[in-house]
């Protein structure tokens, strides 16, 4: 199991920080060595649990054709018809995946094709499975056109911890299914919005994995 690059430095920062805490808590309590052992453990348990978070382990893409790939490892938390008022205008069938912080957070592109369209929007920071951070909260938009001619958008968002989204795509890139096209930092969700006669194949509360669960197919 390898550790993504995006959480080098974090992972460098934390252990640094714990490190200084643990020779304050050495200095500052040795008369209660129980104590002080108590914090050291609980030190290290964060830092396992930082580590842990950014793990970037090696999978085999289920490639497909006509299928639509989770972008990421989650639950699906939303299956509606929305209007999409930024790049269609008009409806879309939207999916919606949220990852907690235990969930591997590389996100992959669901599709291959050209990368048609990008944007990085600020905003709030509502809890990820709240319907509203889908427009509200710091988000980017990805569109990525398929070999049939379907646009697919996907967005990563930004939850109530997630501070960071970290984005690969550039416009008129060519990109493969499963190819990793970011990460977002400590619990999140994305939204993938697909043209409405595509069939949707998980349901509310399904795990899916980031590359390899179908979440649709399209015609």
């Amino acid at each position: 199991m390898s550790i993504h690059k995006e959480g080098y430095l974090t992972i460098v920062y934390t252990a640094a920080l714990i490190a200084g805490l643990d020779l304050i808590f050495y200095f500052s309590l040795h008369a209660f060595p129980l104590l002080v052992y108590a914090l050291w453990t609980l030190s290290a348990v964060f830092l396992f649990f930082v580590v842990r978070f950014f793990r970037d382990p090696r999978i085999v893409v289920n490639k497909s054709d006509q299928g639509v790939l989770s972008p990421a490892d989650g639950t699906v938390v939303a299956i509606e018809k929305m209007k999409d008022d930024e790049y269609f205008n008009d409806e879309r069938m939207q999916v919606s995946v949220f990852m907690s912080p235990l969930n591997i957070h590389v996100n992959r592109y669901p599709v291959s094709g050209e990368v048609m369209y990008f944007k990085h929007h600020n905003g709030h920071f509502h809890v990820a499975w709240n319907p509203k951070s889908s427009k509200e909260n710091e988000h980017t938009s990805t569109v990525i056109r398929h070999g049939n001619g379907s646009d697919i958008l996907f967005k990563q968002i930004a939850g109530a911890v997630a501070r960071r989204i970290i984005s690969y795509a550039e416009i008129s890139n060519q990109v493969s299914q499963g190819q990793q096209c970011g990460f977002i930092k400590f619990g999140s969700r994305v939204d993938v919005l697909l043209p409405l006669d595509s069939e949707v194949l998980v349901n509310l509360g399904d795990k899916v994995l980031g590359g390899r669960t179908v979440l649709a197919s399209l015609k």
